[in-house]
C-alpha cells in the first residue's frame, strides 16, 4: 500500500475515533499504530510486537519526566510555592500592571503546571482584582489564558513540547529556549489583545451559584519567593546549562559533569524532591499524607504518559510503513530547502487536529509523530528541526472551541456563557498561536542554528 494512503488512514483513524466514536485518545493513538503496522511491511507475527516495543521506548525516554512534573505542580500547588509566585509578580508590577502580573503568573506556572490547574488558582485572584476595581473582568481572566495557555503548549516539562522534542530528536534544553523565545512575544501579542477585548466586551463577575469561592491563604502560610521559584528555575537552568555545554567549546571540560546533573530525569528529581519538601514543611504533613499527594499527582501524570507514549507508537509505524522515503522523494531528498512549506503544513495540520478533537496534547502528539516519521531533516527545512516542533505546538493552540476541555473550565470558572468564551477565550488563544507560528518562522530566517 502506498505510503501516503496509510499516512491518510491513520489521520481520518485517529480523528474518526475521538471525535466520532469519543474514544478515549489512549486507546485511539494504540489502535490506530496497531491498524498501520498490519498495514505496513513486515513479518506478520512481530507486527503486534513493534507495536509494543516502539511503545515502551517513548514511555523509557520520557515517562519519569512527565511523572516527576506532575509532581512538582501538584506540590507547588499544595505548598502555596505558585500562590506566592503569583503574590510577588502582583507586588513588583502593582495593581495597575496586574493583568502583566497574572500573564506572567501564568507563564512561569504553567512551565511545570497544566493548564487547567493553573487556571484554578489564579482566577479567585482575578475575581478579587475585579471585586476592588470594579472594572477589566474579561481582561483579568484573559489575561491567565495569554500566559498560561503558551507555555502549557511551547515549553517543556509539559507533555506535548516534551514529546514533540523527543520524538523530533531535539535536545530539550533548545527546546526550552527555543519554546520561551517564541512564547514570550506570543504571550505579550495575546495580552495586548485581551486589552482590546475587554475594551469590546463590557462583561461583569457573576457570582458562582453553587459553591463558595476558595479563600486565599495568608502570607505567613506561604513559602519565601526563592524557595518557591526553585522547583521551576532549577530544572530549567540544570537543562540548559547541558545544552550549552554541549555547544561552546570553552565549556566542553564541564560536559561529564553537567551531563549528569542536566539530564530532565535527575533534574525533575531533584526538583520534585524540592517541592515535596515545601509541601512538608508548609503544611505539616504525615509522610503518609505526602504519599497521598504524591499518588494523586501520578494518577492524572499516568494517563499522560499512556497518551504520549501510544503516539509515539503510532509515528514509529508510520515510519515502517515508509512515509519517510514517500516525503524524501517529493522533497528531492533535502536537495531543496521547503523548511517554510513544512513549517507552514505542520502548523496547519497542528491547528486542524486541535480543532477536530480538542486536546492541544493530542495535536502534538499526532502532529509530532507524523512528522517525524516524514524524516524531515534540518537539511529540508533549512533550520533547525527545533523549529518544526515549535510551529506543531503554535498550531496546537489554535482551534480552541467547545470540544476542548480548557474551554469549558475557562467559562465554567469564569461564569461565562459559551458565546462569551468564544469571543474571548478562543480568539486569544488563536491569537497566540498565529503569533508563535509568526516569531517560528522569522526565527527560522534569522536564526537557523545549522
Amino acid at each position: 500500500m502506498d505510503p501516503l494512503l496509510i499516512l491518510l488512514i491513520a489521520i481520518i483513524a485517529v480523528v474518526g475515533m475521538i471525535i466520532v466514536l469519543r474514544v478515549n485518545a489512549f486507546i485511539a493513538l494504540i489502535t490506530t499504530a496497531i491498524l498501520i503496522s498490519l498495514l505496513a511491511p513486515g513479518q506478520l507475527e512481530d507486527k503486534i510486537a513493534r507495536v509494543a516495543e516502539e511503545f515502551g521506548k517513548v514511555a523509557g525516554n520520557i515517562g519519569i519526566v512527565i511523572a516527576l512534573a506532575a509532581i512538582v505542580g501538584k506540590c507547588m500547588m499544595d505548598s502555596g510555592a505558585a500562590d506566592r509566585i503569583v503574590r510577588s509578580f502582583l507586588k513588583v508590577l502593582g495593581e495597575k500592571r496586574a493583568p502583566w502580573a497574572l500573564m506572567g503568573s501564568g507563564f512561569v506556572l504553567s512551565i511545570p503546571v497544566f493548564f487547567d490547574t493553573v487556571f484554578y488558582l489564579l482566577i479567585p485572584l482575578a475575581r478579587s482584582l475585579c471585586r476592588r476595581t470594579h472594572k477589566n473582568y474579561i481582561l483579568y481572566i484573559t489575561a491567565i489564558v495569554a500566559g498560561a495557555g503558551v507555555t502549557h503548549n511551547l515549553v517543556p516539562p509539559t507533555p506535548g513540547p516534551l514529546f514533540a522534542a523527543d520524538i523530533l530528536n531535539i535536545d530539550l534544553g533548545m527546546m526550552i529556549l527555543i519554546g520561551t523565545l517564541v512564547g514570550l512575544p506570543a504571550a505579550v501579542t495575546g495580552l495586548i489583545v485581551c486589552y482590546t477585548i475587554n475594551r469590546f466586551m463590557d462583561t461583569p463577575m457573576r457570582p458562582y451559584s453553587e459553591e463558595p469561592e476558595p479563600q486565599p491563604l495568608a502570607d505567613e502560610q506561604l513559602p519565601p519567593l526563592s524557595l518557591s521559584l526553585l522547583p521551576v528555575i532549577l530544572p530549567v537552568v540544570l537543562i540548559s546549562a547541558n545544552t550549552a555545554s554541549k555547544a561552546l567549546p570553552f565549556l566542553q571540560n564541564a560536559v561529564k559533569v553537567t551531563a549528569v546533573l542536566g539530564n530532565p530525569n535527575l533534574a525533575l528529581l531533584i526538583s520534585a524532591v524540592i517541592a515535596m519538601f515545601l509541601v512538608v514543611w508548609k503544611r505539616n504533613l504525615r509522610l503518609s499524607e505526602l504519599a497521598d499527594v504524591v499518588d494523586a499527582a501520578l494518577m492524572s501524570g499516568g494517563i499522560i504518559i499512556l497518551i504520549t507514549a501510544g503516539g509515539g507508537a503510532l509515528g514509529a509505524m508510520l515510519r515502517v510503513a515508509g512515509i519517510q522515503d514517500s516525503v524524501a522523494t517529493f522533497v528531492g531528498s533535502g536537495e531543496h530547502k521547503v523548511g517554510m512549506a513544512i513549517l507552514a503544513i505542520a502548523f496547519i495540520v497542528a491547528s486542524i487536529i486541535k480543532f477536530a478533537q480538542g486536546s492541544s496534547t493530542v495535536a502534538i502528539i499526532t502532529t509530532a509523530s507524523m512528522f517525524a516519521a516524514m524524516g524531515i531533516t534540518p537539511q529540508m527545512l533549512g533550520c533547525h528541526t527545533v523549529y518544526l516542533a515549535t510551529a506543531i505546538c503554535s498550531g496546537s493552540l489554535v482551534g480552541d472551541w467547545m470540544n476542548d476541555s480548557g474551554f469549558w473550565v475557562f467559562a465554567r470558572m469564569s461564569v461565562l456563557s459559551e458565546t462569551e468564551s468564544l469571543k474571548s477565550f478562543t480568539i486569544v488563544t488563536a491569537v497566540t498561536g498565529l503569533t508563535g507560528f509568526a516569531v517560528t518562522m522569522i526565527l527560522a530566517k534569522l536564526l537557523p542554528l545549522l
